[in-house]
C-alpha cells in the first residue's frame, strides 16, 4: 500500500499547513485536538486517489480531501456527545476533555469550516461540489437520526438497517471519490459510477466497523469494544443473530437488548456469544465481502487506466481485512 501511505503524507503536510489553533482558542483548540489525534484518514486520502486515478493533479484536491475530512470529524464529535462516548482514536473524546458546550460550538465550526475549504475552487466546479457536499450532509444527518431512532425500535429491518448505514456513513465515502474524480475533470457518468463504487466500499466499511466494535482488538481498534452493545444498537451481527439463531437464543437477545446495566460486562460477553453460536459473527464477515465485491463490479465500468483500476481494487481490498 506504499501509494496510500503517498496520498496519507501528502494530506499530513497540508493539514499541518492548515489546521492551527486560532482566536478564541477554547473554539479551534478543540478542532486541533480532534485532527490531529491521528485516524485512518480514509476519507481524504479517497479523495485525492479519486483524482489521481481520473488523471487529474492530485495538490489540487487537497482542499477538497480536507473539507471531507474536517466535516467527518465534525459529525464525529457531535455523534461523541449523542453517544456519550468516552474514548475516540484511543483519546478522551472532545466532550469529556472540555465539556459538552465546547463539543457543540467547535462542532459547528467544523462544518461551516468544511464549506469554507471549497472556496478554493472556482465555478463550475465549486458548485458541483458544493451541491455535493450539501447533498451528502444533509443524508448523513437523516442517517445518524435513523440511527438514534433504531435505538428504541424493537422492529428494526436489516433492509431500513442497511439503508441506515448507507446514509450515515456509506454516502460520505462517494462523495469524497467523486469529488476527486470531479476536480479531475471527469463526465459526469465516471463522476457517478466513482460514487457508486465508494458507496459500496462505503457499506462494506462500516459493516466491518460493526464487527470491530463487538470482536475487534481494543488496542488497534481505538475505540471502546461492545460500545453498540452497550448502546442497544441493533447492527448487521444482530440482524444474523436474529435470523440464523433459535427462538430461545431470540428471546435471549433481545432480552439483553432491552437492558442497560450500570456494568455491561456481563452482557457484553453474553451477547458476544450469542453471535459467535448463532454464526452471526461468520455471516457478517460473509457480508463485507460481498459489498466489496459489488463494489468491484462497479470499478470494472469506470474507465481509467488498469494500473488505477487495481490501485482502488488494492484499497478495497486492504478496507475488508482492516483491524483499527
Amino acid at each position: 500500500m506504499e501509494s496510500i501511505t503517498t496520498y496519507q503524507s501528502l494530506f499530513l503536510e497540508y493539514l499541518k499547513e492548515e489546521i492551527k489553533v486560532g482566536q478564541p482558542e477554547h473554539l479551534y483548540l478543540p478542532i486541533e485536538y480532534l485532527l490531529h489525534m491521528g485516524g485512518k484518514r480514509l476519507r481524504p486520502v479517497i479523495t485525492l486517489m479519486g483524482t489521481d486515478c481520473f488523471g487529474g493533479n492530485v495538490k489540487e484536491a487537497l482542499p477538497a480531501a480536507m473539507a471531507i475530512e474536517v466535516f467527518h470529524n465534525f459529525s464525529l464529535m457531535h455523534d461523541d456527545i449523542m453517544d456519550a462516548a468516552p474514548l475516540r482514536r484511543g483519546h478522551q473524546t472532545v466532550h469529556q476533555k472540555w465539556d459538552i458546550n465546547t463539543g457543540i460550538l467547535s462542532g459547528d465550526a467544523m462544518l461551516i469550516m468544511s464549506y469554507q475549504l471549497l472556496n478554493k475552487y472556482k465555478d463550475p466546479l465549486f458548485g458541483s461540489l458544493t451541491r455535493l457536499l450539501s447533498k451528502t450532509a444533509l443524508e448523513v444527518c437523516e442517517g445518524q437520526q435513523f440511527d438514534i431512532d433504531f435505538e428504541t425500535q424493537s422492529d428494526v429491518s436489516l433492509e431500513a438497517y442497511l439503508q441506515m448505514i448507507a446514509y450515515k456513513t456509506a454516502v460520505l465515502v462517494g462523495c469524497a471519490l467523486k469529488m476527486g474524480a470531479l476536480i479531475a475533470g471527469t463526465t459526469s457518468e465516471q463522476a457517478n459510477l466513482a460514487y457508486e463504487y465508494g458507496l459500496q466500499l462505503g457499506i462494506a466499511f462500516q459493516i466491518q466497523d460493526d464487527f470491530l466494535d463487538a470482536f475487534g482488538d481494543p488496542k488497534t481498534f481505538g475505540k471502546q469494544v461492545g460500545g453498540d452493545i452497550i448502546e442497544n444498537k441493533k447492527t448487521i451481527l444482530y440482524h444474523k443473530a436474529i435470523s440464523g439463531g433459535t427462538p430461545e437464543q431470540m428471546i435471549t437477545l433481545q432480552k439483553w437488548f432491552s437492558q442497560t446495566p450500570k456494568d455491561p460486562t456481563e452482557k457484553i460477553s453474553e451477547i458476544t456469544a450469542l453471535f459467535e453460536v448463532t454464526e452471526a459473527k461468520q455471516a457478517t464477515q460473509q457480508l463485507v465481502k460481498d459489498y466489496t465485491q459489488k463494489a468491484f463490479k462497479t470499478l470494472d465500468q469506470i474507465e481509467i487506466p488498469n494500473s488505477k483500476k487495481e490501485l482502488l481494487r488494492s484499497f478495497g481490498l486492504w478496507l475488508m481485512h482492516r483491524t483499527l
